[in-house]
């Protein structure tokens, strides 16, 4: 693999983990392990109302969970003292870590860059949050890991506001993108925007290859510093790194223009964030603010990504988007797909532009200071009023280059109700299905039912028909799909014996016959509506 002149090496960044002690990686490991600092470790000390409350970043009751549980329990201590220093971010005295974690020992995690002294005291506090991190095996047992996340403190571990520098770790953008994600085997992938490494470590288990950028380089050290704590769940050779990853400093597709890739995943920085003059790189939160006016980092990737996908691959990133006073908002992301890109956007949210600025100003801890935040707060109305904006969307973008250059989807839709999690397997059937579809001759088809449909049926009392007739499902999106009486006639009749031609047929004669029935146009629109109940995964077809 060619060398890139963005290549990221360094094992020893200021203000990050260091990464180029391998002997301190295997022993830091070896002890989190041993005392079972895991999720389902730390789930069984905390129990389930303290964990519930952690995951809300509400720590009290997990204090009192570990302070109580050596008592009912010696073997748990060292866990205890663990968790209290590394998820509660709580300081430790040095004596407590060192029987915690023989191992490595405070003298270790001081020169890996994970604690620091508390001046004028014997306690060690926490620099960076390390906490537990992995996925359920498959059904045959495969592709499970359990592994640790470094990351910086997050607002609820430490006071004041963040630095504009913060690497972000497990958070709700980042597992919707991996729950959203159409897990295929490719040779070459693309973590665009890694952040703490989180996209990385899921591609590592399914592709051969994996090239992980960022802008930050302390983002990229944090990275470099996870996969190598974790390189034996993660099936990469400490000695051999390159051989799997490639980690590149460098701006959007600044570090890749001329590759290509199977796929590619972004969490990226689209945060919309209000530009002032003067402002400097510095002056951002590079986690989430992409340094662009308004949806422009989104627009450019939407535009850009393409480039770099090999015949057939695919993107999937999450991003948001403006809405226009006066205008639906798939307006905007439609102009933003090229020609022959099959595309598919799903909003899962559109907020007004004051929800969207307590909610990013909060994010950053920014709302502790008064003065500060009615400034902030200011800014974001008047950054947003300035291009007429309603509202700002947020969903997922799924992006396909097509191996003969023919787009076959262009989906924009909004699914705001709960839904199947990962939908990402569901959202690959899907895709598959489109594909199929676009193929087939839904004549010749014979079709059933899904398992997971159900049909409803709604009348007035007294009425001799249902006015309303609707197929819901209980899976994956979890569509609902209003039914006219003869579709509904057609989808009772599919038991997987008569072919979707002949099923058309008999209703053609049965509801046909009257003077100005058009016998081809009832066909051709009945059979199209049969086509999407297909595309939607209501009905499957019959396999040969």
């Amino acid at each position: 693999m060619p060398t890139s002149t963005f290549e990221f090496t360094a094992g020893n960044t200021p203000g990050a983990p260091r990464s180029d002690r391998p002997d301190l990686l295997t022993a830091l490991a070896a002890d989190l392990r041993r005392i079972n600092y895991t999720l389902d470790g730390v789930a069984a000390l905390l129990g389930p109302s303290a964990s519930a409350a952690l995951n809300r970043d509400q720590i009290i009751p997990a204090l009192i969970a570990t302070e109580s549980a050596p008592q009912r329990d010696p073997g748990t201590a060292a866990l205890a003292a663990v968790v209290r220093f590394w998820l509660l971010a709580e300081p430790q005295e040095g004596d407590v870590l060192d029987a915690a974690l023989p191992g490595i020992r405070v003298a270790g995690l001081v020169a890996l860059g994970l604690v620091e002294p508390v001046p004028g005291s014997s306690r060690i506090a926490a620099a960076a949050d390390l906490r537990p991190y992995g996925w359920d095996a498959n059904d045959d047992g495969s592709g499970g890991a359990e592994l640790w996340v470094a990351s910086d403190l997050a607002a609820h571990q430490q006071a004041g506001m963040l630095r504009h520098d913060h690497v972000l770790g497990i958070g709700q953008a980042s597992t919707t993108l991996v729950q959203t994600t159409i897990r295929q085997h490719t040779e070459r992938a693309l973590d665009l925007g890694t952040g703490c490494g989180i996209q990385a470590f899921h591609l590592l288990h399914h592709c051969e290859h994996v090239t992980a950028t960022d802008i930050s380089a302390r983002a990229l050290a944090f990275a470099r510093f996870n996969i190598l704590l974790n390189a034996e769940a993660l099936s990469v050779d400490p000695e051999q790194l390159a051989d799997r990853v490639s980690l590149r400093l460098g701006s959007l597709l600044e570090p890749v223009r001329g590759e290509e890739f199977g796929l590619v995943v972004s969490n990226p920085p689209f945060v919309i964030t209000p530009r002032s003059g003067g402002e400097q790189a510095a002056d951002q939160f590079t986690y989430r603010d992409g340094g662009l006016p308004g949806d422009d980092i989104v627009a450019a990737l939407v535009r850009d990504l393409p480039a770099v996908l090999a015949p057939g691959g695919t993107a999937q990133m999450l991003g948001n988007w403006e809405v226009p006073s006066g205008s639906a908002w798939q307006e905007r992301p439609q102009g933003w797909v090229g020609q022959n890109v099959d595309a598919w956007f799903i909003q899962r949210e559109q907020v007004s532009p004051e929800q969207y600025a307590e909610t990013w100003l909060q994010d950053a801890s920014e709302a502790r200071d008064r003065n500060h935040y009615k400034d902030a707060y200011a800014a974001y109305l008047a950054d947003f009023g300035s291009r007429n904006v309603a509202g700002i969307g947020f969903g997922m973008v799924w992006l396909r280059r097509p191996l003969d250059a023919d787009a076959r989807i262009s989906r924009f839709e909004e699914i705001t109700y709960p839904i199947e999690q990962p939908i990402g397997p569901h959202l690959g059937a899907a895709v598959e299905r489109a594909d199929w579809v676009a193929a087939a001759d839904i004549e010749d088809v014979h079709l059933l039912v899904a398992e997971d449909v159900t049909e409803e049926r709604h009348q007035r009392p007294g009425a001799e028909h249902p006015g309303v007739i609707l197929l819901r499902q209980g899976a994956g999106l979890r569509r609902t799909n209003l039914l006219s009486t003869e579709l509904a006639g057609f989808v009772s009749a599919c038991d997987g014996d008569l072919t979707a031609g002949q099923i058309a047929g008999a209703l053609e004669a049965l509801l046909g016959g009257f003077e100005g029935f058009d016998g081809d146009a009832f066909r051709g629109q009945l059979l199209a509506e049969v086509q999407n109940l297909v595309r939607d995964g209501f009905l499957i077809p019959v396999s040969s």
